[in-house]
This record gives C-alpha cells, sequence and structure tokens, in this order.
C-alpha cells in the first residue's frame, strides 16, 4: 500500500472511531468528509458501511491484542506489566473510542475478545499469588475493577499523557485492590 494511502486508511479508521462512539449512525460520508478524504476513496476500499465498522473493530481488537503483548502480562514484574497495560490501554480507548460489544455476535470477535479477558484475568490472578492484590474481592471484580478505571481515565483525564493517567490508574487501583494492611 503506498504511504498516502495507508494514511488515507489510518485517518479513515480513527475518525470512524471517534465519530461512531458519538453518534453510531454516523454517515460513511460524514466520516470521509472528516477525515479529510473524499467518499469514493472509503468506498473503493469498503464497499459498504458494516465493512468499515468491521475494520474499525478489527483494528481496536488488533491493538487490544498488541497490547497485551506488549505488556509482557506473564514475564514482566507486576507494577511494570500492569503499568504497561493500563498505558497501552488507555492510548487504544483513546484512539479507538467504540465499543467492542456492537461486534460480539460474530463469533471470532467474541473468541478474540475472550481471549484478551482471559490473558488479563490470568495476569491477576498470577497478581494476587504474588501478593500484589487481594486474594478477597468477588470474582471478576478485580478485572472489572482494572477496566472501568482505564475507562475513566482515558475519557475524562485527556489533558494527561498516556503515560501519567496509567501511574493515577495504577496507583488508585493498587491503593484500592492491593493488600490489605494487618
Amino acid at each position: 500500500m503506498r504511504a498516502d494511502a495507508a494514511r488515507n486508511l489510518a485517518a479513515v479508521l480513527t475518525t470512524g472511531a471517534r465519530m461512531l462512539a458519538a453518534d453510531p449512525g454516523v454517515s460513511v460520508a460524514g466520516i470521509a468528509a472528516e477525515a479529510g478524504v473524499d467518499r469514493r476513496t472509503v468506498y473503493r476500499r469498503f464497499t459498504n458501511r458494516e465493512e468499515l465498522l468491521a475494520a474499525i473493530y478489527e483494528a481496536r481488537l488488533s491493538a487490544i491484542e498488541q497490547a497485551l503483548e506488549d505488556a509482557r502480562l506473564r514475564e514482566a514484574p507486576i507494577a511494570v506489566a500492569l503499568h504497561r497495560y493500563v498505558e497501552n490501554i488507555i492510548v487504544i480507548n483513546r484512539t479507538w473510542p467504540v465499543d467492542l460489544a456492537r461486534m460480539l455476535a460474530d463469533g471470532e470477535v467474541r473468541r478474540r475478545r475472550d481471549a484478551c479477558l482471559a490473558e488479563v484475568d490470568t495476569f491477576l490472578r498470577r497478581a494476587a499469588e504474588e501478593g500484589m492484590l487481594r486474594r478477597d474481592p468477588p470474582p471478576g471484580w478485580a478485572q472489572s475493577l482494572l477496566v472501568e478505571l482505564v475507562n475513566l481515565a482515558a475519557q475524562q483525564l485527556p489533558h494527561l499523557s498516556a503515560g501519567r493517567a496509567a501511574d493515577v490508574v495504577v496507583d488508585m487501583y493498587l491503593r484500592g485492590m492491593g493488600p490489605q494492611a494487618t
């Protein structure tokens, strides 16, 4: 793909993600105009709106999978892996603010999303086993709380870099979910 075509595609996908998060009914023409490309450029790449939507969700899911790999959740020290994961996901949430729930009817998307969630769950169990997190919260609580804090940081702390927002999330998370003082 030519460099200008790659830039146009990236602009269409990220603009589409942002606009869809604000208005799920946004038109392809609206996305194209906001991305600074002609509507025909979009339709040459995607034959219909659903193909464009699928590409946006695919890009978000691929970014999440890469973020998990980059965080090295299985081998990096817990604090390092947690910060990397949170920072990466904040960047993704800011770049791709669409919710994957819309695409979960697709079996492959659901399988990939569930694999990502399982990877984070395995990491959080390791963190508890190593004494970095409490062992007593209800099942799923540690992951749900982390997801919510990351989402809040991505949305409500736009003035902070992803790294600084991750500092805030990790500090708050470990204060709430960290081992209890005796």
